[in-house]
């Protein structure tokens, strides 16, 4: 490996694949390292429990990246990437009453909020009707945006912590319910500032398409941008774990899809040390325990119509969900945790064999957290599907700690790049006028740890990308 490279990228999530696309796309030589035998990061499937059953390791319903403005540029879809969509994108569950379910029409949604329907409509139409708008904006990092009355509108709600947002905007559980479900997506506490915007994006991108799946698993995804890349004419090597910049090939740049700490292990001769001191101290947030079933048949849902959802928050009530999300952040585990559940395979027939299928859920947890949280989880399933495990065929369960082990960028089990608070939204990891920069000019970050944060939408490797392209 001492041919000499533009640009050479130490991991291959779909941050790195993107960045890697963007640059070989703009004439430059590539090289992207993989630590792994496959691409992927997070966003890979296995079968983790039965033969024929394939699981999403860790990303699993994909709302961002059906809509990422960097991804539709792409056209994945000529690399082999299929989307499959449900019926509906959220159905929230409730106790002695109907699921609330988040549709496509919007019309259709309020229509089960009750008093709310008119207020949620007032909210969210706006934003769905403009999700195009919303994304290009939001999925940046801090700057001059392109509609800054549509986006300064949509921040004033954005800013506040959802715990506020649902006491001035909405009177019955159920729309605060639906909400808080969409703000846990934050994995912060639901009285932080700014976890209002990713509740009201998530809503407003169920109005712009049914949260999809990737057909075949969410593996699919990094197999399209990987052969994007391959065929603009980028390289790739696996199984090549690098534990120092030294041992890497000559290059003008170096672009990391990884967390702060390996930036500051691998890096550390070539960066001063106040900075390195600063990566060192990010924050990371909670942790993450998840569970994979093999089931026999379908979740019995007490609502049927739940079974039409990609993606099913077990979690009651807002008071519930936003005590559950308190504890893990305070390094406490709940028993009653709020509970995001993918069910791929109602809709993606590939992903267990014929009349069985796969089920995906997981919860927050304190930082490094070794407890298994399975009894928990499925308390929490059983509440509103009685008779679940009785279907259970199989299972396989991570920790935090097993979620750090599988996959470095995992710090602790923070599966989303770190926590995305008021003092890291707009300045992760490090405060710099340029995130994606070090204060070696060689050196940039691409990974979920850097603006626009966590998700399977590629736009911090397209930032990134556009950041080292412009120094080249």
């Amino acid at each position: 490996m001492n041919k000499q490279y533009d640009v050479v990228i130490i991991g291959s999530g779909p941050n790195g694949l993107s960045a890697g696309i963007y640059l070989v796309q703009k004439g430059l030589k590539v090289l992207i390292i993989e630590a792994s035998a496959t691409v992927g990061g997070g966003t890979r499937t296995a079968e983790l429990t039965l033969p024929g059953f394939h699981h999403d390791v860790c990303s699993a319903v994909h709302p961002m990246g059906v809509l990422s403005p960097y991804f539709q540029q792409l056209d994945l879809e000529q690399y082999g990437l299929e989307w499959v969509y449900p019926n509906v994108s959220v159905a929230h569950p409730l106790d002695k009453e109907d699921a609330v379910i988040l549709s496509k029409s919007v019309v259709q949604t309020a229509s089960n909020l009750g008093e709310d329907a008119e207020a949620y409509t007032r909210l969210i139409q706006p934003l769905a009707s403009r999700i195009d708008w919303l994304l290009e904006d939001s999925l940046k990092p801090l700057g001059i945006p392109k509609h800054p009355f549509f986006l300064a509108n949509f921040g004033l709600k954005a800013g506040l912590p959802s715990t506020i947002f649902n006491k001035l905007f909405f009177k019955e559980n159920r729309a605060k319910a639906l909400f808080a479900g969409c703000a846990g997506h934050s994995v912060l506490p639901l009285e932080n500032w700014f976890t209002s915007a990713l509740g009201l994006v998530f809503l407003a991108c169920g109005h712009a398409v049914d949260w999809p799946v990737a057909k075949g698993g969410s593996q699919s995804i990094t197999d399209a941008l990987l052969n994007c890349f391959q065929v603009e004419g980028g390289e790739i090597v696996f199984s090549k774990h690098v534990k120092s910049i030294k041992k890497l090939p000559p290059s003008k740049a170096y672009l990391f899809d990884t967390d702060p700490l390996q930036v500051a292990t691998i890096a550390e001769t070539e960066l001063p040390n106040r900075y390195v001191k600063r990566l060192r101290k990010y924050n990371y947030g909670m942790g993450t325990f998840k569970i994979d079933y093999a089931l026999s048949e379908a979740i019995p849902w007490r609502d049927k119509r739940c079974l039409e959802a990609s993606t099913v928050h077990l979690g009651g009530c807002h008071e519930e969900i936003a005590e559950s999300e308190r504890a893990a952040w305070h390094d406490k585990h709940s028993d009653s945790p709020f509970v995001i559940l993918a069910q791929q395979s109602q809709f993606d027939k590939t992903r267990s064999p014929k009349g069985q299928h796969t089920c995906w859920a997981y919860c927050h947890v304190p930082l490094g957290s070794e407890r298994d949280m399975s009894l928990e989880i499925e308390n929490q399933i059983e509440r509103f599907a009685p008779g679940f495990r009785d279907v259970i065929l199989a299972k396989s369960s991570m920790t935090a700690h097993s979620f750090s082990k599988y996959n470095l960028n995992y710090v602790g089990g923070a599966v989303t790049g770190g926590a995305a608070d008021i003092t890291q939204l707009f300045t992760r990891p490090v405060a710099r006028l340029n995130p994606y920069s070090t204060p070696n000019p060689k050196i940039f970050m691409c990974s979920a740890s850097t603006p626009p944060g966590g998700g399977v939408h590629g736009m911090c490797g397209y930032w990134a990308a556009k950041s080292v392209f412009k120094k080249l």
